[in-house]
């Protein structure tokens, strides 16, 4: 639940210009959040250099590899539809091999492959490298597993292909796994222990996106703010580190701010946020450059301290809200969204209303918002009984949902007569004649295309919104161009 899951982007394919001297097929199918959506960016690089041209046709595909997403229940159900499918299409293609990469690869390596056999090759999250290796071992007949999580493996190496993107935003991964042991949360488990990437590499790849054109980005990270580059190696051996190492430390307030000043016309996003780890530092650093975007994800999961030490969520409701209240005096116009759990085990009405009394406090510009989901492996599914019956979990995430659009169009609202700086993405998917972009705040905001172009910078009049969209009209372009 720490990562955002965007439903209207799962199941996308990705496709990149093709290379007349590749000879096969890559169709490459994403499920999750925005890191396995950057991994598969990364595994279309590798394989580009390894004879493949992507596809957005199933049909013509020589390998079929599926970027795989464990965090909730729905996800692995939608995939194990999907490896049905392509099995299907398999009796037609028997040369085409299937593979499942990422989280659910990890976590059920032996019954995809060995229990089921509807797998050819299955890829943990660490292992994409080997993927050259296995992929002849599944083409000499022989299946092929490599599942072994990294202690240093970031791919701080690999140039992602932009695969699908508009052109203007783009994801660049700093960290990889996770430490925070949430007792619902399967992630330290399929994607192992927490590590940081050389900030030299992250420079490197933000200016090489700028060149190309890019005008924003999202420095991804299970936590972004745990995020510690001493010379290499797991966070959690940062106490065996020499004096030079802890002296010569980067943190993430110290990457935001050498990421913010690399490049001073780029927009800066980051996500995801853990309230126990986000230092006033970085807040300040936000405050300090005008191209770091004033919005923050910052999960809560729960309104109810006994349901947070439950779900081993290391600060208290307070220490939330006085996090929430720094921010706020320091960055007043910052946006907030969440992510919240409704019905974890033990539940009662009583905690339920402390959650609506969380979303009443912050009041929230949007939020993912969930009913629990027991996840085999996690220290609940082991440890907790599901109690909460699921028209209870349903009936309380339809009351947490209906305050949440309250709030929506109550922050929404309060962009309507100002003019604010828009990022144009794209057209509005409602209307060829708009533009659609976003805001600093996250917000998305459609407006006449004029002369106005992709990747512009534009100022924009709000005069209407929706519960989510603002509705303006551009007065020039801003001077961020």
């Amino acid at each position: 639940m720490e990562k955002i899951i965007d439903e209207s982007i799962q199941g996308k394919t990705l496709s990149l210009e093709k290379d007349n001297k590749n000879k096969r097929n890559l169709y490459i199918e994403s499920y999750g959040c925005a890191m396995n959506f950057s991994d598969s960016e990364i595994v279309a690089s590798i394989l580009a250099t390894e004879g493949f041209n992507t596809t957005h046709e199933l049909e013509d595909a020589d390998l079929v590899l599926v970027n795989t997403c464990s965090i909730r229940e729905k996800a692995e159900t939608t995939v194990r539809k999907r490896l049905e499918k392509y099995n299907a299409i398999k009796k037609k293609r028997p040369h085409m091999k299937v593979g499942v990469l990422g989280c659910m690869a990890e976590r059920l390596k032996s019954k995809l492959l060995e229990e089921e056999k509807i797998v050819d090759m299955v890829v943990g999250p660490d292992a994409y490298k080997d993927l050259p290796n296995l992929i002849q071992e599944v083409d000499e007949g022989r299946e092929a597993v490599n599942v072994v999580l990294s202690k240093e493996e970031t791919y701080g190496d690999i140039s992602p292909v932009r695969l699908n993107s508009n052109g203007v935003s783009a994801f660049v991964s700093i960290t990889r796994g996770c430490d925070n042991m949430c007792t619902f949360c399967v992630v330290p488990f399929t994607r192992g222990r927490e590590r940081s990437r050389d900030p030299q590499s992250i420079i490197d790849e933000v200016n090489d996106l700028w060149d190309k054109g890019f005008k924003e980005v999202t420095l991804l990270g299970q936590n972004v703010d745990s995020y510690l580059w001493y010379g290499g190696g797991l966070k959690k051996d940062f106490d065996k580190a020499t004096k030079m190492q802890i002296a010569t430390a980067i943190d993430f307030a110290d990457l935001l701010d050498m990421v913010a000043r690399a490049e001073p016309k780029m927009r800066i996003r980051f996500s995801t946020s853990n309230p126990q780890d986000m230092s006033l530092e970085v807040i300040k650093t936000m405050a300090k450059h005008d191209n770091i975007c004033k919005h923050i994800h910052l999960p809560v999961q729960s309104g109810s301290n006994r349901i947070l030490k439950a779900m081993n969520r290391l600060h208290t409701i307070e220490e939330y809200f006085i996090l929430i209240d720094n921010i706020k005096k320091i960055i007043p116009d910052c946006a907030f969204s969440h992510d919240m759990i409704s019905g974890f085990p033990t539940e009662t009405e009583e905690d339920h209303r402390a959650t609506l009394a969380v979303l009443d406090y912050v009041k929230y510009d949007y939020g993912y918002m969930f009913a629990y989901s027991e996840r085999p492996g996690t220290m609940a599914a082991r440890k907790m009984k599901d109690d909460v019956p699921i028209e209870v979990k349903q009936r309380r995430l339809t009351e947490i949902i209906a305050l949440q659009r309250e709030h929506c169009m109550l922050r929404t609202r309060e962009h309507v007569g100002k003019v604010e700086e828009i990022l144009i993405e794209g057209s509005s998917k409602k209307d060829d004649s708009m533009w659609m972009g976003r805001n600093s705040q996250n917000v998305v905001a459609v407006f006449p295309k004029a002369s106005y172009k992709l990747g512009d910078f534009v100022n924009v009049r709000i005069h209407d919104c929706t519960s989510a969209t603002l509705i303006g009209e551009g007065v020039g372009l801003s001077h961020t161009n």
